[in-house]
């Protein structure tokens, strides 16, 4: 039985709503599974999992820094275990760039990160314009206008493909 950590950086929650998604999918594969936020992971966290699975959004088109740092830092001892990555972004939305190959998050995160892992995905993620900062409302809203997304900022817009993020979940569960 594989121990699995499941590690996300999020902003607004969905990346960790995804990341119990896919938790759910692997305790039903019956591996052994936790959570953690990627700031709080250490060495000794890490050494205690067969796998290890990171999940990270996207906001104002970047990675937060720790996931960065996350990568630097234990990259040799992830390349010891089964690993794998995916992004949440609203990008993802469109059919030609939701694929790790056409993703341009996917593709920026690879050529700056010192952990390359082995298996990727990509997942659209979701505005929730009511839990935005009037700052934060105005410039999502700003940049789905620039790229023809959802306006009415009195809405909640879902892109995930929950399909997607199980089979990407078995997936994982096979490695």
């Amino acid at each position: 039985m594989n121990r699995t950590l499941i590690l996300y950086s999020t902003v607004d929650g969905h990346t960790l709503r995804i990341c119990k998604r896919i938790a759910d999918v692997l305790l039903a594969g019956g591996e052994l599974v936790e959570l953690c936020d990627i700031e709080a992971v250490d060495e000794a966290l890490l050494a205690q999992h067969d796998k290890v699975l990171v999940g990270a959004s996207i906001r104002y088109g970047k990675h937060r820094p720790a996931l960065f740092e996350f990568g630097r830092r234990y990259h040799a001892l992830l390349d010891d275990r089964i690993n794998g990555f995916f992004t949440v972004n609203v990008v993802a939305r469109k059919p030609f760039k939701n694929t790790p190959k056409t993703n341009p998050y996917m593709q920026k995160f690879l050529g700056l990160s010192a952990w390359q892992p082995q298996q990727l995905g990509v997942f659209a993620g979701k505005i929730d314009y009511s839990k935005y900062r009037l700052f934060d409302r105005t410039m999502i809203r700003f940049i789905m206008w620039l790229t023809k997304g959802p306006t009415d900022i009195r809405g909640t817009f879902e892109f995930t493909d929950w399909e997607m993020v199980d089979t990407f979940a078995r997936a994982f569960n096979q490695r």
